[in-house]
């Protein structure tokens, strides 16, 4: 079970009597851009503030609970249950006050991040691109990818960062195409990556599989956008750059429990792995065997093999 977190240092909260820590937060796993914590509240109110940072509220709540929220000289009194969403732009004062308990998901992401991928993507240059705020709305593709962060959260980042940054550029993307002063200007390419550009992307994983692949370190090797990489490289090879990665890590372990005697563990670091357990996770979910019962069944196939 995951440990109770503290609050986020950056995180400016007033007003905050009687209010929880998250019940997990992704501080400690060395996330970039984004910081997902999960909060199970009682009856409360609260004022945040944070000039840097724009905050994301996804409900959690099973049944409808009823909340109070301003924002400048707007307010709004609604019943809230799962998968409602508020938006409060870096900059802004959000006041909330609930009467019941209150479950969500809290995402807050780097302001200056959002504005580097939205020059990416729609070539304003240094034009500064404004979130709208939202009291409550609904978005079925932001709703799932907050699932699937919440789910990583609560899974202690196994996935890795790689798995994080992609659902984060797409989470950003979804927001700029919906939720934005520009939100019709990203558009999509089409035709996937060029033959040299495959082959330069999938040798740089080949080589660095040891190694904490990053998504933005493929997109530079192309000179692409992150979210515009992560689209062609899976319209060229029909899965996401991670899942690809982890694919061929899967495959380079099986490789190594075949040919040589190295310790799990080993194989598991060698294979960019963070642990054993690690390994032998997705190497379950990807053969429906554990490294062990694969390295015997192979081992043990070989005489076989040779009196044929």
């Amino acid at each position: 079970m995951p440990s109770t977190a503290q609050p986020s240092a950056e995180t400016v909260q007033l007003l905050s009597s009687g209010l929880q820590p998250p019940i997990i937060s992704s501080q400690s796993y060395g996330w970039e851009n984004i910081l997902v914590e999960e909060f199970h509240q009682p009856p409360s109110e609260e004022i945040y503030h944070n000039e840097n940072k724009h905050l994301l509220c996804l409900s959690l709540n099973q049944r409808p609970s009823r909340l109070f929220q301003k924002m400048g000289d707007r307010n709004h009194t609604s019943l809230f249950t799962k998968g409602d969403l508020s938006i409060a732009p870096a900059g802004s004062l959000l006041l909330s006050r609930w009467v019941q308990d209150d479950q969500y998901l809290q995402i807050l992401i780097d302001s200056e991040f959002l504005n580097q991928i939205a020059q990416q993507e729609n070539g304003k240059g240094s034009n500064t691109i404004e979130l709208i705020p939202e009291f409550q709305s609904r978005h079925s593709e932001i709703e799932q990818i907050g699932m699937m962060l919440l789910k990583e959260l609560r899974n202690g980042g196994s996935a890795g960062k790689l798995y994080v940054e992609s659902l984060t550029n797409l989470l950003i993307v979804h927001l700029l195409r919906n939720y934005s002063s520009g939100q019709s200007c990203i558009a999509c390419q089409q035709g996937g990556l060029s033959s040299h550009q495959l082959l330069h992307v999938t040798d740089y994983i080949h080589d660095c599989l040891a190694s904490d692949i990053q998504l933005s370190d493929l997109a530079k090797l192309l000179g692409l956008s992150q979210f515009h990489f992560s689209r062609l490289f899976k319209q060229s090879m029909g899965i996401s750059p991670y899942q690809y990665v982890l694919q061929q890590r899967v495959e380079r372990a099986k490789q190594l429990l075949k040919t040589t005697n190295l310790p799990v563990m080993e194989i598991a670091l060698l294979c960019g792995f963070s642990s054993h357990s690690h390994l032998g996770k997705w190497f379950r979910q990807s053969t429906g065997t554990t490294p062990k019962a694969f390295r015997r069944s192979v081992t043990t196939a070989k005489p076989a093999a040779v009196q044929q």
